[in-house]
């Protein structure tokens, strides 16, 4: 175990994710020692209460951080060793028009995924690209592990615009989310998981959920009980209707599709029109989160600053967003070669996939990054899935970095929540409007 204590930053210091980040690094000092902890964000009134929140936690808990918030990129960044990354470029009131421009027009309105993650994905690569190159600038040597959403986009785009650098980490929570999950449907600690996983990012399938002790595959078991009783979060008592909806899913995709174990995000691109029905199109999930989560959180930040203090608080959402990336993070540092699901590079990790297509696969990971285990030749349902929505995924980091309307239309036309031309342009159109203070010019 290093002995070494580490400066780090949280890019989205203002999100309602950070508290639960905050709280992960307290309780993980034993493997992940803090020298300095700054958060970073562009709004300040928001990363201002959980600034103050985070203060108070670092007192009692861990009083030897030095602990601050800034608004300023020069101070944030100077003298880092891990900067774990968070943005949402535009906010809530853009993630609101990212779900109902969609919907507005018979299409479905997600946040990663269809016309809706199109538009996030090119608001979020402007703003990266820039923080990897201030980070670049202040601090060489630093670790970004990125988990920004839509992870699949942002991680071609990385790749395309920094291919040499290889201390950028892709890395999404939900395939962690799925395997407590698993482990709570059948009673098996996850911890004891050794998943087999496959796919893009938000796009993917569980292959083999081996037990670490016994070897034991309990894929057969987990479909078997999914089958029977139907599927819930780990943690179902703190989600929303619209998550629990989300995860029953995955009992109808496990009926048609039983070879694998499928990320939940599949539903969208399976079944558009049974979507559709579902979603409310003046009340979506980004209407949800501002009414729930956002409330719950600030609200809590309030009465942990007039009580000065968050001993008794109840403010974290959700334990494994902040522990996966505390433990990647820790994993590193320590050099212990721990596996998780990242992004990567195929470069022939599934033979018959392209090379540069941005594969989510278990890796090792440790102080000389990233060390993906090989997946072979996958089925022609997975391959052709795979392959049209990395086409798509493509041509909207193309469209962005060439400012090229033909491609951004031909992104839409490939992808599966769209597929007409026609639709492609109008959703497009509308969105060039909505989005002209975050978007290059597409011409």
């Amino acid at each position: 175990m290093s002995n070494k204590s580490v400066n780090v930053v949280i890019v989205g210091g203002g999100s309602t994710w950070s508290p639960g980040i905050l709280k992960a690094l307290t309780k993980h000092l034993d493997i992940f020692k803090i020298n300095e902890l700054k958060l970073y964000d562009i709004d300040e009134k928001r990363q201002e209460k959980i600034g103050e929140f985070g203060k108070i936690l670092f007192r009692e808990e861990a009083p030897e951080v030095k602990f601050s918030y800034t608004t300023d990129p020069e101070v944030a960044f100077e003298n880092v060793d891990f900067v774990l990354c968070q943005m949402r470029t535009g906010g809530y009131p853009m993630r609101e028009k990212d779900e109902k421009i969609p919907l507005s027009q018979d299409l479905i309105g997600q946040e990663t995924c269809g016309p809706g993650g199109f538009a996030y994905g090119l608001r979020s690569i402007r703003d990266m690209i820039e923080l990897v190159s201030i980070v670049r600038r202040k601090s060489p040597e630093a670790w970004i592990i990125n988990y920004t959403n839509p992870a699949a986009i942002v991680a071609v785009a990385l790749n395309k615009v920094f291919p040499d650098d290889h201390k950028i980490l892709n890395i999404c929570d939900q395939p962690v989310n799925l395997l407590r999950s698993f482990g709570r449907l059948i009673q098996v600690d996850y911890n004891r998981f050794e998943p087999k996983y496959f796919g893009l990012n938000h796009f993917g399938w569980f292959t083999h959920v081996y037990d670490k002790i016994t070897g034991e595959d309990y894929l057969p078991l987990i479909k078997k009980t999914t089958l029977e009783k139907g599927f819930l979060p780990a943690d179902a008592e703190q989600r929303d209707q619209s998550w629990l909806d989300t995860y029953g899913m995955v009992e109808t995709m496990v009926r048609d599709f039983p070879d694998y174990l499928p990320n939940t995000y599949l539903q969208y691109y399976l079944y558009p029109d049974y979507k559709i029905t579902k979603l409310d199109p003046n009340y979506t999930r980004a209407n949800e989160v501002m009414d729930g989560r956002e409330k719950r959180v600030f609200e809590e930040c309030d009465r942990i600053i007039k009580n000065n203090s968050a001993k008794d608080s109840h403010i974290v959402h959700n334990d494994a967003h902040g522990d996966m990336i505390v433990e990647c993070a820790a994993s590193i540092l320590n050099n212990t070669r721990d596996t998780f699901i990242i992004m990567t590079p195929n470069n022939g990790i599934v033979s018959n996939l392209p090379d540069d297509l941005m594969i989510e696969v278990p890796a090792l990971l440790g102080i000389n990054g990233v060390e993906p285990f090989a997946v072979g030749k996958i089925g022609t349902f997975y391959k052709g899935l795979i392959e049209s929505q990395y086409a798509y995924e493509k041509l909207t980091v193309e469209a962005y970095l060439e400012g090229s309307y033909e491609k951004a239309l031909q992104a839409l036309t490939l992808n599966r929540l769209v597929v007409d031309a026609k639709r492609a342009r109008k959703v497009l159109d509308s969105l060039i409007e909505a989005n002209s203070e975050y978007w290059p010019e597409l011409k």
